[in-house]
């Protein structure tokens, strides 16, 4: 398995180019292993947006240095996996907190008979943001993070509940027939 380090060194300021670099880092799906240190799966796509960061860094009037690698030895593998499953089990999991959010917010509009076509159409975008946040989240989990089948199965749930509260509004509206 190998693997793309990125050691780079920023001016403190302008902070706000120093904390775009970072969130460009991040959604990349990329781990730090110490400040400034990161490292991602090799593949062709990381290969060439390092490479772009790599001039963004200097244009910075920062340094950096790319080098493709490989762990010393199998369990120093299995310290990284454990770095880039434990961060993506960690977004799933507030992914999950935000499902039963939804969930939530659906029962509090049947408890109160709330059954309109504006309700159901801003259930239907939040859910939307949900199965966008997960395909995200999916698109930087390299190595199957253990809560991913759990977030696919919750996401379903919410998709059932909104489906059951949208029959509920055209029952309201007499518009099931």
């Amino acid at each position: 398995m190998r693997w793309l380090l990125l050691t780079y060194k920023v001016p403190p300021e302008p902070s706000a180019k120093r904390l775009a670099l970072w969130r460009r880092l991040k959604s990349l799906g990329a781990v730090y292993l110490q400040n400034g240190v990161c490292v991602l799966p090799k593949t062709d796509e990381h290969v060439r947006r390092l490479k772009v960061l790599e001039n963004d860094i200097a244009t910075m009037q920062g340094e950096c240095v790319l080098l493709e690698t490989i762990a010393l030895d199998k369990a120093q593998e299995n310290k990284v996996i454990a770095r880039f499953t434990d961060e993506r089990n960690d977004q799933y999991q507030e992914l999950l907190g935000r499902c039963k959010d939804f969930e939530a917010e659906i029962d509090k509009e049947i408890s109160t008979q709330k059954f309109t076509y504006a309700e159901l159409d801003e259930e239907e975008t939040d859910l939307k943001k949900l199965e966008n946040w997960y395909e995200k989240i999916q698109k930087l989990d390299f190595y199957g993070a253990p809560l991913a089948p759990l977030a696919q199965e919750r996401l379903q749930a919410c998709q059932a509940r909104l489906d059951a509260y949208a029959q509920m509004v055209y029952d309201a509206h007499e518009e099931n027939g």
